[in-house]
């Protein structure tokens, strides 16, 4: 694939993301009684500056779990002939990182142009020396972000929360799992995180090629020259014969209107029977309160599993406030409790799908550079429906008696951290 040409400037990169945040176009959305109507009016609010870009015929797969997740990635990357392409918010410098490493550093030595970028902050208790390592050894290493007033203190808060692989532009890897053995599957019990990833073969990966590439530009002047040995990857995937439908949905500080948060309420909008939630940071503010808030009264059955145990305790205790809300208008809520949840999935009327890094929380919405993936696949649904159904069943529902008879504490905490919510 040949150089992208050079974009200056946030603006740019604005102006390139603007046809992403939504997640379907109408002819998809036709089907099921009231849902264009309601779609219509939303998008009216709205405003989109134009509309997403739907890759058909793509093969997704589905990866459950830490270890099904890195042992796939792991052989892909040791496969990789030409090109890698990896963006996290976290890369620990433990044996799943380690691990990591030794791939990318025995591509690199096979002659693969390696690219790697990583979140400053995200990363910060990873020794410098893990990354100088890879560096000296052929891996093109660039931090997100370096606190600095280079860009003023605004950006101090602004993180990229990505995660994304990209091999020979023709597979992707993406989902909520960061480098560490907590998400690998490494580590047990309740130290183990939840979390779900999966991979694209199709069209859709040269949209990720260039979500990695703009990233690369706000760090780096030149965007990263791609080989162009393999004449068209896309033979390859179109054998494979996807037949999933994916919009990539992109968001960031720089973008005027949240194109995450837009994607979740165009599909909120769009359910007319079901909605399953999974997310651990539940911060949704008030337009995604209103439009489940909706959903439930016009007879959708809406569900979210939420964790019962948190690595950030504060955002779980600004969750919970939510919660009274929600119940009494016949939303379900169970918290998961043997393992951290740290999956982000939304899945509307079990055909269509929305997975990714973004959590339902501000900071998605208007702080991090997000990626989301709404894949539109019957089979894939019901992959996930199930997989949702499963983790239910280990968590405790949570009834609005239970809720209303938490103590004095809890509720003068969640107000108080409620006044904070914005920056949480």
């Amino acid at each position: 694939m040949p150089p992208l040409a050079p974009q200056k400037g946030l603006q740019n990169v604005s102006r390139r993301r603007n046809r992403q945040w939504q997640t379907m176009t109408a002819e998809s959305l036709v089907g099921r009684k009231g849902r264009l109507s309601r779609i219509l009016r939303l998008l009216k609010r709205l405003r989109p500056a134009a509309l997403p870009v739907t890759y058909r015929d793509n093969r997704v797969l589905l990866f459950p779990g830490g270890t099904d997740f890195f042992r796939s990635l792991h052989t892909a990357l040791g496969q990789a002939k030409e090109y890698i392409l990896i963006e996290f918010y976290l890369i620990r410098n433990d044996r799943t990182g380690a691990a990591l490493a030794e791939e990318l550093v025995r591509a690199a030595g096979r002659g693969v142009s390696v690219r790697l970028v990583y979140d400053a902050i995200g990363s910060l208790e990873t020794p410098a020396s893990f990354f100088a390592a890879l560096a000296r050894q052929g891996v093109e290493v660039v931090p997100f972000n370096v606190p600095s007033f280079r860009r003023g203190l605004r950006w101090f808060d602004r993180r990229d929360h990505r995660k994304l692989v990209v091999i020979d532009g023709s597979l992707a890897y993406l989902g909520g799992f960061n480098i560490g053995d907590e998400y690998s599957g490494r580590l047990e019990g309740k130290r183990r995180f939840r979390d779900v990833g999966f991979s694209i073969s199709g069209d859709a990966v040269g949209e990720l090629v260039r979500e990695f590439s703009e990233i690369w530009q706000l760090e780096q002047p030149e965007p990263p020259t791609l080989p162009t040995g393999r004449k068209n990857p896309g033979d390859d995937r179109r054998r494979q014969g996807g037949s999933a439908a994916v919009v990539i949905v992109s968001g960031g500080p720089h973008q005027r209107r949240s194109y995450i948060g837009s994607a979740f309420l165009v599909n909120i909008a769009a359910a007319s029977e079901e909605i399953l939630i999974a997310t651990p940071y539940f911060v949704p503010g008030p337009r995604i309160l209103r439009a489940l808030l909706r959903a439930a009264r016009r007879g959708v059955q809406v569900s979210l599993l939420l964790p019962a145990r948190s690595d950030v305790p504060v955002v779980r205790l600004l969750g919970r406030s939510f919660y009274g809300a929600l119940l009494r208008q016949g939303i379900a809520i169970c918290e998961l409790d043997g393992e951290i949840l740290h999956a982000k999935v939304m899945l509307i009327d079990r055909e269509r799908t929305i997975l990714g890094s973004a959590n339902l929380d501000q900071r998605s919405f208007h702080r991090n550079f997000e990626i989301n993936c709404i894949i539109d696949d019957g089979a894939f649904g019901g992959q996930i429906r199930r997989l949702f159904l499963k983790d239910f069943r280990k968590s405790r529902p949570i009834t609005l008696g239970d809720y209303e008879r938490r103590g004095l504490v809890a509720r003068f905490l969640e107000r108080v951290i409620n006044l904070f919510a914005r920056f949480l």
